[in-house]
């Protein structure tokens, strides 16, 4: 992907979050990997809503602010999974309700509930707690990156990770879908839990569509 479609992607798929009310106010940070050492990443302060292409920052994976403008403040948890694991091309941090409701109470999202969402995220642990804009949250994420697709941050929204930035988004629409059906099922009293012949056949098929982390869900 060149500079200029990340920066409209971006653009995009902020625009995308605030209409689906993943974030507030000026919440949230997406980024893309645009060369081997160097991505973009949402500005800090603006409204996920009203951003436009050339608001995007360039970083070098060492932190170095390559053009114009003030780089998301959570931009050290996006280069840390970026280090981590060269494959990964998109970052998406947002405050999606329901996945943020279970991170801020500590409960992972790891039944296995719905199908597509066993084949494509897999289990989301809950990261310890850190504060936003320090080195402990990308030292809370780290054990996380190479088995997971993404996490939930205790009390601070969600984290997704993919191949390219759109996979990175659709696994947070997979989070919070799966966040918003497990919550129904408590309310309605039922666990609605596949068995492990079931999670077994499903974890086959997720090697067919090369997804190759997310550990294995919970069926009892």
């Amino acid at each position: 992907m060149t500079e200029k479609e990340a920066r409209s992607v971006l653009t995009d798929l902020g625009r995308r979050s605030y209409e689906r009310a993943y974030v507030a106010a000026n919440d949230g940070n997406i980024s893309c990997r645009i060369s081997a050492d160097t991505i973009l990443i949402t500005p800090s302060g603006v409204s996920k809503g009203y951003m436009t292409d050339d608001m995007m920052v360039k970083v070098s994976l060492d932190g170095r602010v390559l053009t114009e403008g003030k780089p998301s403040s959570e931009m050290k948890m996006h280069l840390r999974i970026y280090r981590e694991d060269p494959e990964i091309h998109g970052v998406t941090h947002l405050h999606p309700p329901f996945a943020t409701a279970f991170s801020a109470a500590g409960i992972p999202l790891n039944r296995a509930i719905l199908t597509e969402a066993v084949m494509a995220v897999g289990v989301v642990p809950v990261a310890p707690y850190a504060l936003p804009g320090t080195e402990e949250v990308p030292e809370s994420i780290a054990p996380f990156i190479h088995d997971y697709n993404a996490v939930l941050l205790a009390n601070h929204g969600a984290l997704s990770w993919g191949k390219d930035v759109y996979q990175s988004f659709y696994f947070m629409e997979s989070v919070e879908q799966c966040a918003r059906i497990q919550l129904y099922l408590r309310m309605l009293g039922s666990s609605g839990t596949l068995n492990g012949s079931q999670v077994d056949r499903l974890m086959e098929m997720r090697k067919v569509w090369g997804i190759d982390r997310g550990g294995i869900p919970v069926t009892e």
